[in-house]
């Protein structure tokens, strides 16, 4: 079977149980649990540790996936350059996710991106391939605009249709795992700037205005869990970095359900003001999130 024909197969099989949530039943068939903590900050250990302990104290994956349900997970695997070079998100945080989501009894774990490099290239010297099909998981393309379908941003100011690749809207759970990193666009690259490799036309969010696309794009579908790599982070030459001297070892994770609040918490991480992040203050005030963490109640964990 080909990649194409592989994706609408996958489709097709969780067509039916996409149209039951679509009628609202989905609180009838799994009850969501409610989690303690807003927003988890790890730090010291290796990035699989940092995940384990992390997702434990939002009560396991269980949380977040149940028994059966197709899991799609958003990495940053755009570039074609090894893990070192923190230009991608870390193989082994991407490989535990998938087994943790595995292990809650996903039907099926999807890892994909529209790559800026040669996709075949960036998806093997990443990592992130062999990480994923290692325990389970299956890789999907995001190279051909076929796969994407158009969507509309209802509550978008800037960006009111894009097309969105197809597996995530098919998908019950989408969990979104960006690096954070330097961006010469956006100042940083983290959970929100993340969902660009969602789309197939980024030119029109440069051509328009970026910070805003990618605000009003948050606003379209929010990801059941975001993940920030922060174990090796690109301080600057972002988002593809130049050499291994761009990057320092931070070792440390933030895990949340508000894409506002892991933003601005990995801001202040690189040492930077979330209000000196134009797609941050925008998405606050669009009440996609919450960027004060004073506002948070915040689980600290150190490995």
């Amino acid at each position: 079977m080909d990649r194409r024909a592989f994706i609408k197969s996958s489709i097709g099989a969780s067509a039916a149980l996409g149209s039951l949530l679509n009628f609202g039943k989905y609180e009838k068939l799994f009850p969501i649990t409610s989690t303690t903590y807003d927003l988890i900050a790890i730090k010291g250990g290796e990035p699989d540790i940092m995940f384990d302990k992390g997702i434990e104290a939002l009560g396991s994956m269980k949380t977040f996936v149940k028994k059966g349900q197709t899991v799609v997970v958003k990495p940053n695997i755009g570039w074609d350059v090894p893990p070192e070079r923190a230009a991608n998100t870390h193989p082994k945080l991407v490989s535990r996710i998938v087994k943790h989501c595995i292990d809650a009894g996903a039907k099926d774990v999807y890892v994909v991106d529209h790559t800026c490099d040669e996709w075949q290239r960036a998806y093997q010297n990443s990592g992130i391939e062999k990480a994923v099909k290692d325990v389970g998981g299956k890789i999907v393309p995001g190279n051909s605009e076929s796969y994407y379908q158009s969507v509309t941003i209802a509550n978008g100011k800037s960006l009111k249709t894009t097309k969105e690749h197809e597996i995530i809207l098919s998908s019950n759970v989408f969990i979104n795992v960006p690096i954070l990193k330097s961006h010469s666009g956006t100042t940083l690259t983290i959970a929100m700037k993340n969902l660009m490799g969602n789309v197939w036309d980024r030119r029109y969010w440069h051509r328009t205005d970026l910070h805003q696309c990618i605000a009003d794009f948050a606003t379209y579908r929010k990801p059941d869990l975001n993940i920030v790599d922060a174990y090796w982070v690109m301080k600057a030459n972002g988002p593809r970095g130049i050499s291994i001297e761009d990057v320092v070892t931070m070792k440390a994770q933030l895990i949340s359900t508000d894409m506002v609040a892991v933003d601005a918490a990995a801001a202040k991480l690189f040492g930077l003001n979330p209000d000196d992040i134009g797609y941050i203050r925008y998405a606050a005030e669009m009440k996609v999130g919450i960027k004060d963490l004073d506002k948070l109640n915040i689980k600290r964990i150190t490995v």
